[in-house]
């Protein structure tokens, strides 16, 4: 079942940033300490690309070891490589490009017109399959962190609200055809892959977020508001700033 959601408040996105630039580094520093590598999930968001400039600029960061570390997205745009529109592409401006990095532990999800051409399907299986050759048993890693953002309508990763992601059970990445976010045709982990993180942390900043925390918080199936649905198997924490949570019940 993973662990029940704990919530924790900051007063501001500035705030809400730096405390969870701080708790990654500690986070990872940790796995690093008793495995010889660790494992991190990115997606997309505002918030998330504050967070990684405040871990560029925390003065811990150089403390990791950033070789030792696979970088994994949760979801993907299906566009060409150099297009803005690629999560990866934002993380590398906001965040991996200053990291000494091993290239072959960066794990891109395929872009349109590559390999797969424009078979979305088909990347999604080569992501699977590229997860099961890294998974220590089974057909994925245990990732150590694993970070999500959540849209207003409350999906996460690219798991829309009664979309057939959110109804999927045996694949680990899926192919999205009909996102009601352009682009259309997008890459996403699902639910049971989201749930294999150790940590897993759901990060809202900003009033237009409340209503989507306080759906997910409140009890909504994840049918409906997939961000209520991933469970981390040791922690999954809401980490979130006041206003994203300005319609939770009071304490």
């Amino acid at each position: 079942m993973g662990a029940q959601p704990q919530t924790v408040v900051e007063e501001s996105a500035d705030a809400l940033a730096a405390s969870i630039a701080a708790r990654l580094i500690a986070a990872l520093t940790a796995a690093l300490s008793v495995r010889p590598v660790a494992h991190l999930v990115l997606t997309g968001g505002g918030i998330l690309e504050q967070v990684m400039r405040a871990v560029v600029d925390s003065p811990a960061r150089d403390s990791l070891d950033w070789s030792r570390m696979h970088i994994w997205w949760g979801d993907e745009r299906f566009v060409p490589s150099d297009s803005d529109d690629r999560n990866d592409k934002a993380a590398f401006a906001a965040f991996l490009g200053a990291l000494p990095l091993d290239p072959a532990l960066v794990h891109r999800m395929p872009a349109s017109g590559g390999e797969w051409g424009e078979d979305v399907d088909a990347a999604a299986a080569a992501y699977a399959a590229e997860l099961a050759a890294a998974a220590e048993d089974g057909d994925l890693p245990r990732f150590d962190v694993l970070l999500l953002g959540l849209g207003p309508d409350g999906h996460c990763a690219s798991l829309f609200p009664d979309s057939p992601g959110v109804h999927e059970e045996l694949l680990s990445v899926i192919g999205v055809h009909d996102s009601p976010k352009p682009p259309p045709l997008r890459m996403s982990l699902t639910f049971r892959t989201l749930d294999a993180a150790s940590e897993l942390w759901l990060i809202a900043s900003g009033p237009g977020k409340a209503q989507a925390v306080a759906r997910a918080l409140g009890g909504a199936s994840k049918f409906e508001v997939p961000s209520a649905g991933p469970r981390g198997r040791e922690h999954t924490l809401w980490l979130i700033d006041r206003d994203a949570a300005s319609e939770l019940p009071a304490p």
